[in-house]
C-alpha cells in the first residue's frame, strides 16, 4: 500500500502582491524521487523553500503525514522538519570548516551525542557518497563534483526521511552528475529516503524521477503531474512536451528516445 510522505494542500506563493504560483495540489509517496519541473522562473526553487519551512506560504498549507507544517507552533514545526535534509544548489558548505566539521554541524546541533560518535557517524556519512578519508580537507581543496557528495552528508547527518534538493547537477560535467544520480537513487534504494528534487537536467528527469510535478510561470499554477516518462508519452499540453523534448516537435511514440546528458535525441 502506497504511504503519503508529504502533501501540498491548496497553497498560494506570492512576494506581496506578486503571485509566483496559485492552487498547487500534490502528493508525495514515500520511496518517490519527485522532480519540481518548469521553465525559469516559474517558482521551483521557491516552492522548495515552502516545503522546508523557509518561506511561509499565502495561503495553503504543506503536510508531512498527517501534521501541518505551518498551523503548527515553532517547537513542532522544528520537530518536523528534524525529519528532513538539504542540499543547496551550491552546496553551502562553510569554507573555514573541515569537511567534518561541515557534516558535524547538525549533529552537534540537534543530538547530545558525544564526539567520538560523531567523529563515527561523520566518517560513515563521507564513506557512504564516496568521501571516505576525505574528513581533514577544506571544501576549496576538492573539486565541485566532490563539494556536492560533501552537502548530501551533511544533508544525511540526522538520517533524514526526506532529502530535498535544489538543483544538485548545477555546474557538475556529465560523469560527475550521472555519479551524482546513481548516488541519489542508491541511498533512495538502501536507506528508504524519499527524494525531492528541483531540476531542469532532463537527463536526471527521466534516470531517476518516479513522479513529478509541472509548474507553468505564464498561468502561475501546475499544469501537469506525474511520472516523467508517462507525461513524456502522454501529455497533451505543448508546454510540457516542449519542455520534456528540448522543442523538438514530433511525438515521442513515433520514435526511440535517447536520452543523454546533452539532451533527448530521436534515432
Amino acid at each position: 500500500m502506497t504511504e503519503t510522505c508529504l502533501t501540498v494542500k491548496n497553497m498560494t506563493m506570492s512576494y506581496g502582491h506578486f503571485i509566483i504560483q496559485r492552487d498547487l495540489d500534490f502528493t508525495i509517496n514515500r520511496g518517490d524521487i519527485f522532480i519540481i519541473m518548469g521553465g525559469s522562473g516559474c517558482g521551483k526553487s521557491t516552492l522548495l523553500m515552502h516545503l522546508i519551512g523557509l518561506q511561509n506560504p499565502t495561503r495553503g498549507d504543506v503536510f508531512y503525514g498527517e501534521e501541518s507544517l505551518w498551523d503548527a507552533d515553532a517547537s513542532t514545526r522544528k520537530r518536523i522538519l528534524k525529519r528532513t535534509g538539504v542540499l543547496f544548489q551550491s552546496g553551502a558548505l562553510l569554507s573555514s570548516m573541515t569537511l567534518a566539521e561541515n557534516i558535524a554541524l547538525p549533529i552537534v546541533e540537534h543530538t547530545k551525542l558525544g564526539a567520538k560518535r560523531i567523529r563515527q557517524i561523520v566518517s560513515y556519512k563521507l564513506a557512504l557518497v564516496g568521501l571516505a578519508g576525505f574528513e581533514d580537507y577544506y571544501p576549496s581543496e576538492i573539486s565541485g563534483g566532490m563539494q556536492k557528495r560533501a552537502g548530501l552528508a551533511r544533508a544525511m547527518a540526522l538520517d533524514p526521511e526526506i532529502l530535498f534538493f535544489d538543483e544538485p547537477s548545477a555546474g557538475l560535467d556529465p560523469i560527475s552528475a550521472k555519479l551524482l544520480d546513481d548516488l541519489i537513487l542508491s541511498l533512495r534504494d538502501n536507506l528508504g529516503a524519499t527524494v525531492v528534487m528541483v531540476t531542469h537536467e532532463l537527463a536526471s528527469i527521466f534516470a531517476i524521477g518516479t513522479n513529478s510535478v509541472f509548474l507553468d510561470a505564464e498561468t502561475k499554477t501546475m499544469i501537469a503531474r506525474g511520472a516523467p516518462k508517462k507525461l513524456l508519452t502522454e501529455s497533451t499540453d505543448s508546454k510540457v512536451l516542449r519542455f520534456l523534448t528540448r522543442g523538438e516537435t514530433e511525438r515521442p511514440e513515433h520514435n526511440t528516445l535517447n536520452i543523454s546528458r546533452a539532451g533527448i535525441t530521436h534515432e
